[in-house]
This record gives C-alpha cells, structure tokens and sequence, in this order.
C-alpha cells in the first residue's frame, strides 16, 4: 500500500489525484490531522474576511477551471475563503481522492523498512501503525504555528492566540473593545481590517526586530497598471530576477546580458527600481505619519512570496489615517491581566492579543535521530562547506548584483533562525540527495511562491515519475545531483534574504523557469504557446499546463514503442 501524509492542500490533493491517475490499481490513503481538508483553506482555518491574494483565473487546477457559474466569483475578483474551501473538497471528489482521505490521524513519525518501505507512527486507535511502500509528505510550510515566547504570558487573563486561530475565537470581533495584532505580515493586517471593520480599536505591533510591514500591493501595478500576478508569469520579465535555475527556460544569451554586463544591470535595477516606486506611491506612505509605519523596510528587489495584494473591500489604510488602527514600531516586554507593555514605555489596554507571527517553517513529521542521518533531510554546514562555499562563489560571480545585501540581512538571518536551525536541502525542492536511489520519499510543496497551482501540478507529475523511475533526466552522478541540490537551495540565501530564502525556497519571479526545469526532468514540452512571442510576452497560467499528465503518458507511450 502507498500512503500519502499530508495536510490536504494545493500539493497534496494534487499529488494524490496525478498518483491515482497513473496507477489506478494501486491502493493510496491519504492521512490528515486536520478535521477538513483544504490545508490553509481548510474549514476551520477560513477566518473573517479571508480571501485570496490571487483574483479569478491565477488560482486553480489546470485540470479543474473555477467558473464564475459554478462558484460565483467574477472576473477581476479575490475568491473568498469558503469558496476555495469549497473547490478544494470539490476538485478531492471529482477526481477520486476524497474517498481516500483519513481526517482527524496525526503522523508522528516515519522509519525506514529493512523491505525499503515505512512505518508510520500515528495518533488513529484503530490503525496506530501504518506501513507504506513509498511516502510523499505535502504538509507545507504553513502547518504549525509559531508564537514567541512573552514574558506573562500565564497572567494576560485575556484571549491569546495565533492568527490561525481567528475563526475559533471570532466572539472576540464583538466581546473585544481593543484587541492588539502582533505582526506586519499579510495576515496581520487581515486580523486588524477584521476587528476595525467590527469597530474594535487595534493597536497593530510590528517589531523593530522582525521583517518589518509587509509590501502591500494593489492588484495592478507599474505605469501601465498591469495586473500583478500576470507580470510575474510572464516570461521576459522572469529575465529580470537574477535565478540560478533561469536558464532552465532556454533563453541564456538575454539573461546572462542582463546580469553580467553594466548596461544589462542598469536596466535590471531599474525595474525594480519602478515597480518597488510605484507601489509605495500607490499607496501614499509618505502623505501620513501613521502609514509611513507601514512603509516596507527593505527594497522590492529582495522580497519573495511574502508579497501580498490589498483585496480589501474598502481602504486598509483609511482605516490607519482615521485612527481605527494604530501602528507601533517596538516590542513586548511582558504581558499583564489585559495590559501589554511595550520596550518603548507604552502601555496598552489589550482585551484579545492575535498573534500573526508566521510558522514554524519546517517539516511537521518526526523522524528519529538514524532515519535523519541515513535521508540526510537536514545539512550541517561541516559536512557541506566546499559545496556551500564553491555554490556562492559561482551565484556571485555571476550574479553580481546580489553582493549588495540588505542593510539588515543579518538581523533578518537571526530572526530566521528563531524558527529554523538548518536549510533544507532538497533536490528540485522534494528529494533528500540521499533518498534520491531509494524513490520511496518525497516532500511536496515545501516551498512557498504565488504559483501555486502550477507548481503544485507539476511537482504532482514529477514525483509520480521519479517514483517510477520514469524521469527523463537526473543528474549523472552522486556528486552532480548533490552539487545541484546545494546550489540551488544556497540560491535563496543571496537573493531572498528577507523572507525564508536562506533556509527554504521562497520566489515569485523564478516560479516560471522552476517549472520549466521540472518539465524538462519528464521531456514535456515547457515553451506552451503559440509562437516565441507569444512565449516571452504572453503571461504563464494555469489554462496553459492543461493536459500535462497526458502529454508525458503519450511521450513515453511513444519512447517505449521506438
């Protein structure tokens, strides 16, 4: 039997439907601790006001297209919570995986069979032990929360809880006079719009030694005010991000001009240089001294997927000039019975503390301390320095741009390590080197970018093949697939330093030619337009990866007949 342990989200439910499709025959479970499936769109996750950064047309199967018939969203619209909850159970359903599903069945942890299968350890009474022949693990990077320790936090007396929890303890939008969000990330300001909206004042604490506000974007962008997501999947702007697996696309002569030669990277900064302006004079930082607060600490150039859309009904920032929500720059020193003291002297009255502090970014299963040695999940930096050392000297030489750091990457580092000791090495960001022989493990959607359905159907692909032993290309050698996994995980050190790229991949710009490297491991055609112009200047999205599974079934019906 193959068992598939995941938090049923955008990767896992994909991964399971492409895996049933390929091998009808064969018997998969899919294991769950959550008690709905949906993974962040999980039921009991969908908390007030939760809707999608992504609008109508970016965020769906490419098997399954969410119709404004079926699902009531329209063109130009952010898709509410319950409606992605909704086309998550749908899409598990029509394709044979919800059937499948344990809900409620926490795995605690996995060892290696002498056979080359697992043992699972679980919370079920009836099943307490699960054996498998070949495990994908797709609990993400969003399944447990993180909440740093405050001192007094016992004697608060007052509701405390993480932003995942908002739906739990939605009373607090009507019992709560003043509630306090811990946090600038993108949840943080949809916890504050919440109980603002409620009329509930909000004191909204970003610490002075965190990543700062997130950057905010309105849906269209730059002069020409294209819609953002469309930008970033179209293929000649990717040339503008510096990416070590670019190439993948096939045009290196453009991006190694780009960013090898002076005029080439005068042109790259510029860009960034306006798409990074015209966001913060969009949304008129500078015209209030409250919303300078929210200002971005760090260039655009540097962020990842922590970019987030204002899908907000009316102004998130109205609410911030009329004094609905204040911001503070500082930090928590302790906690007293409904009282928050602050580094900087301040007192606050606090009847409810939410805590949009991120996650634990980290893989939400225990493998003893043998079966972590024998994968080799986790790298210390000993065993890998020549390779760590050898992968930055070639990011930087050539891509020299990257050697200018953020001001604060090393307080963004530390800040990083709070909740991640080690990077995770991964081969194309789902096989541990070590594992890569054994094709009996892999990790889906350990990764975090806007791309998520597309990346999520053809990581699906991908594992299934190499499962199979069916990839078209792997690296010839131990060596060289060891090399190619450290460099690119080292990638993300260089050029995401500010969100979770030194320990895990986090992108926007370099989530085209990811897929198109993963196409080209399975010998599927990557360049799916009509025409190279189309190719360069056409935005990427999901109506365009339609058929994937049957276009490399066909390939290697046709292999297998020459």
């Amino acid at each position: 039997m193959t068992y598939w342990n995941f938090r049923q989200g955008w990767f896992g439910l994909a991964a399971a439907k492409t895996y049933i499709e390929l091998h009808p025959s064969e018997s998969l479970v899919v294991v769950d601790a959550a008690s709905t499936l949906g993974g962040v769109w999980a039921e009991h996750r969908l908390y007030p006001g939760l809707k999608s950064n992504n609008m109508l047309g970016t965020y769906e199967y490419p098997d399954m297209p969410m119709s404004s018939e079926t699902y009531g969203v329209q063109k130009g619209q952010h898709i509410p919570g319950p409606v992605l909850h909704r086309y998550l159970t749908d899409y598990a359903k029509k394709f044979g995986v919800f059937g499948r599903i344990r809900l409620n069945t926490k795995v605690h942890s996995a060892e290696p069979t002498e056979e080359g299968g697992w043992i699972l350890k679980t919370s079920s009474s009836g099943s307490p032990t699960l054996k498998t022949k070949k495990l994908v693990l797709a609990t993400g990077l969003t399944s447990q929360p993180y909440i740093p320790d405050i001192p007094g936090k016992g004697k608060f007396d007052a509701p405390l809880f993480h932003a995942r929890d908002f739906r739990a303890n939605a009373n607090t939008l009507k019992e709560a006079k003043n509630a306090v969000v811990l946090g600038g990330a993108k949840s943080a300001w949809d916890v504050a719009y919440a109980y603002a909206e409620a009329g509930v004042h909000v004191d909204m604490i970003i610490r002075k030694s965190g990543h700062g506000p997130v950057w905010m974007a309105p849906p269209y962008v730059t002069p020409l005010k294209k819609w953002l997501e469309k930008l970033v999947h179209t293929r000649f702007l990717t040339w503008f991000s510096p990416c070590v697996w670019g190439d993948e696309d096939g045009y290196t002569g453009m991006r190694g001009w780009l960013h090898g030669s002076t005029l080439g990277r005068f042109i790259v900064n510029g860009f960034w240089n306006v798409l990074g302006n015209d966001v913060i004079t969009l949304n008129k930082y500078d015209s209030h001294p409250e919303l300078k607060k929210l200002k971005p600490w760090d260039p655009a150039f540097y962020i990842g997927s922590s970019l987030s859309i204002h899908n907000y009904p009316t102004s998130f920032f109205d609410l911030v000039r009329e004094g609905k929500v204040r911001v503070h720059i500082d930090e928590i020193t302790k906690l007293e019975p409904k009282e928050i003291q602050l580094e900087s002297g301040e007192v606050l009255k606090a009847d409810v503390l939410v805590c949009a502090t991120g996650w634990k970014k980290e893989p939400a299963l225990n493998f003893t301390d043998s079966t972590e040695n024998l994968i080799g999940l986790h790298h210390t930096l000993p065993e890998l320095e020549a390779l760590t050392e050898k992968a930055d000297a070639v990011i930087l030489k050539r891509f020299p741009r990257l050697k200018t750091q953020p001001e604060r990457k090393e307080q963004l580092e530390k800040s990083v390590a709070e909740r991640a000791n080690h990077p995770l090495r991964l081969y194309r960001f789902m096989v541990p080197p070590a594992m890569v022989a054994q094709r009996n493990l892999a990790f889906a959607g350990m990764l975090t970018t806007i791309t998520t359905a597309i990346c999520a159907t053809t990581q699906a692909l991908w594992i299934s093949a190499f499962f199979d032993g069916k990839l078209d290309r792997l690296p010839p050698s131990e060596e060289e697939l060891r090399w190619q996994t450290v460099l690119h995980s080292q990638y993300g050190k260089w050029r995401y330093p500010i969100g979770y790229g030194p320990r895990y991949p986090d992108f926007v710009f370099d989530a085209v030619p990811y897929v198109d490297m993963l196409l080209k491991d399975l010998n599927v055609e990557s360049h799916r337009k009509n025409g190279m112009m189309a190719d360069i200047s056409d935005p990427y999205g999901p109506e365009d990866y339609v058929g994937l599974i049957d276009e490399w079934r066909s390939q290697h019906e046709k292999t297998k007949q020459e």
